[in-house]
């Protein structure tokens, strides 16, 4: 008993290694078919890798555009400072809360003079007394998608007369957010899709040129397994060659593009996610799907048409 699954494990390990080689051979042996295969295989790895860095610029810059939609709170003129910490911590102590900053009318004034010198002597005119403008509250919320209801809760808390957050604009800009990810999902799990049909059709002509090798394997005997697992792994192959080209050109290019418009695009307020931290990420995800939707591609084309 013992020895007859020694001789199992060996023949599997057989089975595995000759599978190796001859998916080697194949790849090398059709060469005109390998090079269609992997030129079809990196076309379509390109615009995946494209895509996928497109949909983490769109989240990383939706991201950043969400974290600075600031709910400003301006406070009753008449407001004590006992109030104006009461206030604060009535806000700190609703859901959706972030950060909270306050900044007095003066602060409002000094920062006004800064930013525009023409109107420092107008300002300069008023005291603390006859300052017009009004204590305020900068509330950040944790998910933008509800900032409406938490600004309306801030609202509704006793010192506070008005609430402003962009309101209507906010909600539009999150809701072109949303369509631009899914789109952005959809377009990498249609090439993906795409991917996975032309290497199965790939396949598919390269196994019909040898199915005469293929029958004459059966009729000596061969199990189902020892025929398909060499395509199996040439499917898994022609993937991995597949994908060294997008994996060059894409990320040598983005990294390109990054230096040279100095990691903005056409405006600071589009920053451009740092290669550092998604460069790895990239790699791995084009190799795995040129891997895996090869390696599958081709089992699916030798169950499928030669109906193994």
């Amino acid at each position: 008993m013992t020895k007859k699954r020694g001789d199992t494990s060996v023949k599997k390990i057989r089975i595995f290694f000759h599978s190796i080689e001859e998916a080697f051979k194949s790849v090398f042996r059709n060469a005109s078919l390998s090079i269609a295969s992997i030129s079809c295989i990196a076309i379509t790895l390109i615009l995946v890798a494209v895509s996928v860095i497109l949909s983490y610029n769109v989240n990383s810059f939706t991201s950043d555009i969400e974290k600075d939609v600031t709910i400003v709170a301006f406070l009753d003129k008449e407001v004590t400072q006992e109030q104006i910490d009461e206030i604060k911590t009535k806000i700190a102590n609703l859901d959706n809360i972030a950060t909270i900053e306050f900044e007095s009318k003066q602060q409002l004034i000094d920062e006004m003079k800064e930013e525009n010198a023409d109107l420092e002597n107008i300002l300069n005119q008023y005291t603390e007394e006859t300052n017009p403008l009004q204590d305020t509250y900068l509330v950040k919320v944790e998910n933008i998608e509800t900032i409406g209801k938490t600004a309306e809760e801030i609202e509704n808390i006793e010192g506070v007369s008005i609430v402003k957050y962009g309101e209507g604009m906010v909600e539009d800009l999150v809701n072109v957010f949303d369509v631009v990810k899914n789109i952005t999902y959809i377009v990498v799990i249609g090439l993906v899709l795409v991917t996975a049909f032309l290497i199965s059709n790939t396949i598919k002509i390269t196994i019909q040129t040898r199915k005469r090798q293929i029958e004459i394997m059966r009729l000596v005997g061969a199990s189902n397994s020892f025929i398909k697992i060499p395509f199996f792994f040439e499917g898994l192959l022609l993937g991995a060659l597949g994908s060294i080209i997008p994996i060059v050109a894409c990320c040598y290019g983005y990294m390109y593009l990054y230096e040279r418009f100095n990691g903005q695009l056409f405006t600071p307020i589009i920053k451009l996610v740092n290669p550092d931290l998604i460069i790895f990420n990239i790699i791995i995800f084009v190799i795995t799907i040129g891997v895996v939707v090869g390696a599958l591609g081709s089992y699916r084309a030798v169950r499928r048409y030669l109906k193994i």
